[in-house]
């Protein structure tokens, strides 16, 4: 996820600030041969394919963000983060692929980079073909495992990362649950956040939040880049030359990128985009068949299904969109909660003087899947504010509903039973749609395909 702020010097490269400011951009990046000799290459389809690296690379960062962002630790010197971002042809839509770091594969012959012994082909997990062969193998097993043709390598690293994050002046996340991960260091409570660098690096390092593991990071990920696009398009970042200076340099200290990518390649592809928001955006991950697959010498693995994913990679060499087909959502997606809806049982007050509206709030929670029941009451007094009140035993359930009711404020009541009562204050703001996602199955639905304003914050989260 960190290389995806790269992403964003492309797509703020539409703003036309010059020549001059992308050709200073161009001459601060560090190159890398990430093609050098490479043969028998899979056939070039149509658009831009761009393997996008993060690296747990940590030479760079202080002792002060080393303790305060768990960042402690030997680096692995392999990849934390890969992902594929294909661009159409017409420059309208960015298809981006997320690859798992322990999937298996099979790295091709090469010479070993710490070692310099000739190795032939062998099984690894994906993100330790950089440990072995650097930039270039890593080219090399992803083509082969995808049959895509990458045009172009970009890597970024934690330092770049947080500077970039911080300069655009924090991006907007939200959570229906607390987000807690020892690991990391990330303690989010549900609702919304504007995350500054070093907390957005937790919060997309994250693996240890649920049984989802790295499945559920991805995901986190894919709408931390939504997310981040929305800020730099919408925050006038693009039409204000000292912001997008700065962002720029922001990146410059820790980016590598191929030889070929260069300031022509940059304004292009800058000036193509320059109408790119959230909704032309879309993010999957590559299917799994097996979660748990055994590998000697390696360890667990996570095996891809070759059928979904042949389907899934033909559809990017023949540029194709994943959503075609699928209407654009006016309102972004229902919300994820880790409680089933169907198992919350709800009664609903009227704490207004609205006529009707506890019915209309218990038909609309009823619609979204909760247990309502269909017997809507007036509240004994006027509130301003929507209340939860639930038993601390069911405290997760009260969070679901909490979701689907953005301004709500949960109330703790000690002895109350599993029936939580919802009192509608004058300030309700409508009822959200939420969906189970069930954190002991990561596999289900971990290659669905969302765009990204269905998983950026909602404008009144």
């Amino acid at each position: 996820m960190r290389a995806m702020t790269t992403l964003s010097v492309v797509v703020l490269a539409s703003a036309g600030i010059g020549h001059a400011v992308v050709t200073s951009l161009d001459a601060g990046i560090s190159r890398v041969d990430a093609f050098k000799d490479m043969k028998d290459r899979p056939q070039a389809g149509h658009g831009m394919n761009i393997l996008l690296v993060g690296t747990d690379g940590r030479d760079k960062i202080t002792e002060r963000q080393r303790h305060a962002f768990h960042l402690g630790g030997q680096p692995c010197h392999c990849t934390d983060t890969m992902m594929i971002v294909h661009i159409s042809e017409d420059r309208e839509r960015a298809t981006v692929v997320s690859l798992p770091r322990d999937s298996f594969a099979e790295v091709p012959a090469h010479r070993d980079r710490a070692t310099g012994r000739q190795l032939g082909p062998h099984p690894l997990k994906l993100n330790a073909a950089y440990a072995e062969g650097g930039p270039q193998l890593t080219v090399r097993t992803v083509e082969n495992m995808t049959r895509v043709k990458i045009d172009h390598y970009l890597e970024i690293d934690f330092t770049s990362f947080m500077r970039t994050v911080d300069v655009l002046g924090g991006v907007r996340i939200c959570t229906a649950t607390p987000l807690k991960d020892s690991y990391s260091g990330l303690d989010l409570a549900p609702g919304t956040h504007l995350m500054q660098g070093g907390q957005a690096l937790q919060y997309v390092r994250s693996r240890h939040l649920d049984g989802a593991s790295d499945l559920g990071r991805m995901k986190r990920q894919q709408r931390f880049l939504a997310a981040l696009i929305e800020k730099a398009t919408s925050s006038g970042v693009l039409l204000n030359p000292m912001r997008f200076r700065d962002v720029t340099r922001a990146v410059l200290g820790s980016v590598r990128a191929d030889v070929g990518f260069g300031t022509d390649e940059l304004l292009d592809l800058g000036r193509a985009m320059r109408n790119f928001s959230p909704a032309s955006s879309e993010f999957t991950t590559v299917p799994i068949a097996r979660m748990d697959y055994p590998v000697k010498g390696i360890g667990s693995t996570l095996k891809w299904d070759p059928a979904r994913s042949a389907r899934l990679f033909q559809a990017l060499r023949d540029d194709k969109p994943l959503t075609a087909g699928r209407p654009h959502p006016a309102a972004p997606a229902a919300t994820p909660v880790d409680t089933d809806p169907r198992g919350i049982r709800v009664q609903v007050a009227n704490g207004t003087t609205t006529t009707g509206l506890a019915k209309r709030i218990d038909t609309e929670l009823a619609a979204t899947g909760f247990a309502t029941t269909h017997e809507p009451v007036t509240a004994p007094a006027r509130l301003p504010a929507t209340v939860i009140a639930y038993d601390p035993r069911w405290d997760r359930s009260a969070r679901a509903l909490a979701a689907a009711l953005p301004g709500s404020e949960l109330r703790a009541v000690p002895g109350q039973g599993p029936l939580l009562k919802v009192t509608a204050g004058t300030g309700f703001r409508g009822v959200r749609a939420v969906r189970f996602e069930d954190p002991g199955h990561p596999a289900e639905g971990a290659d669905a395909v969302v765009r990204g304003n269905e998983v950026v914050c909602s404008g009144d989260a």
